[in-house]
């Protein structure tokens, strides 16, 4: 394997540790401090069988709620007037992640001062396209008797969440000195 896929793939486990221990670190001073317990960040995402089941389900579990009542659910409603309901449900997938993005971007930009790159928003570009990809092609063969087996679907959905975090986090190493022509 090209050490480029690796570091990748070795930087994904890191930010999802990395998150997880935080969250974690704030969860237990919550509870000292306050005696109250906070909802859990994730459930599981390394579990997931689908890109569906890890955005909506299993990763940053408070962000799909709101996405969903604040973005997906108005786009549906306001597209299913004029197109179909596959063309509206990947609409509403694909608009919600690149607001996704944009606040992922903003943030960014609020704790680093760096002008936005796109990078992010391009990463949840490519997982909103593939999630609703993913999506229509579940509803439209949702009757057939052929199911994949959950371990190689679960060894699928996080080998992609794993390796296309290069898209939002490792070319901007670049000017950190890796060199473009081996990576």
């Amino acid at each position: 394997m090209p050490p480029s896929v690796v570091l990748w793939c070795l930087h994904s486990l890191h930010i999802y540790l990395e998150i997880e221990i935080v969250l974690m670190v704030v969860k237990v001073a919550v509870f000292v401090i306050f005696g109250c317990d906070l909802e859990p960040h994730s459930n599981e995402p390394y579990l997931a069988t689908s890109l569906q089941d890890f955005w909506g389900r299993r990763w940053n579990l408070m962000v799909p709620g709101i996405l969903r009542q604040a973005v997906y659910t108005p786009i549906r409603q306001v597209s299913k007037r004029k197109l179909n309901s596959v063309l509206s449900l990947f609409l509403g997938l694909l608009v919600t992640f690149v607001v996704s993005g944009a606040v992922h971007e903003l943030m960014l930009f609020c704790l680093t001062r760096e002008l936005p790159t796109g990078e992010v928003t391009m990463f949840f570009v490519l997982n909103g396209v593939c999630t609703a990809a993913e999506v229509v092609v579940k509803k439209k063969f949702e009757r057939r008797l052929w199911r994949m087996s959950p371990l190689l679907s679960r060894v699928l959905t996080v080998g992609f969440c794993g390796c296309d975090w290069w898209l939002a986090v490792f070319p901007s190493t670049y000017k950190e000195g890796y060199d473009r022509e081996t990576c």
